[in-house]
């Protein structure tokens, strides 16, 4: 162990542990390159020892998408204590994601840059956007299985993928959006498979020599008195 290496411990005190080595880790990313940069800087950076690297992350990659890990569980930990409304539910998830990623948010812009320049750190960050998708498509049809898988599957991409749309411009410095934004974007998602209700259904008869013109001024003026 290298002298005044630094424990995590549980909760947000491992939380903020590993957003430590994770900013770390992308400062000396961005400086040196990903490539070039080893474990045993990161670990000195940091100031813990390699031993508490390992039993921390598995690789210089995990460590990149490590905060990723976090705010899925406790998205999990989000969607399992609520659902009374479970389309809402899931919006709400989605911007409490968006929040902490606004707090960290240097933490978000060094790594949108790192990523941007290793390919192999490209492919891993879609497969971290799948795993927010799947845990709330998972979520939606727990929740709503009489809904069409189709529906929640389009619902989960559409929603993850307004967060993303926000979270690049932002750590772009191309917006000052927050939470307040996402939510308005996310609330005008369609939810659910569209069903005609029974009160939308209108029926109209007229004798067939009416003009269309006539017809299409009487329904005008029908409907806007509904």
């Amino acid at each position: 162990m290298t002298t005044g290496d630094i424990r995590p411990r549980s909760g947000d005190d491992n939380t903020r542990f590993r957003l430590t080595v994770v900013d770390q880790a992308l400062r000396l990313f961005a400086e040196q390159g990903y490539e070039a940069t080893t474990v045993e800087e990161i670990a000195e950076a940091a100031g813990i020892s390699r031993r508490t690297f390992f039993r921390q992350f598995r690789s210089k990659e995990d460590v990149i998408f490590a905060d990723h890990e976090s705010q899925l569980a406790q998205a999990a930990e989000f969607l399992a204590a609520h659902g009374e409304d479970p389309w809402e539910t899931v919006c709400e998830a989605v911007v409490q994601v968006f929040e902490r990623f606004t707090q960290w948010r240097e933490i978000a812009a060094r790594r949108y840059r790192v990523v941007r320049r290793v390919p192999a750190l490209r492919e891993r960050e879609i497969v971290t956007v799948f795993r927010y998708e799947r845990l709330f498509t998972d979520y939606l049809r727990d929740r709503l299985p009489e809904e069409p898988d189709l529906a929640r599957v389009q619902y989960t991409a559409a929603v993850t993928a307004t967060h993303n749309y926000l979270l690049r411009r932002m750590v772009r410095g191309e917006s000052d959006a927050g939470a307040a934004d996402l939510r308005v974007e996310l609330a005008a998602i369609p939810r659910g498979a569209r069903r005609p209700a029974a009160d939308e259904l209108v029926v109209a008869v007229f004798p067939r020599d009416t003009p269309p013109r006539q017809v299409a001024d009487l329904v005008a003026r029908k409907l806007g008195s509904l």
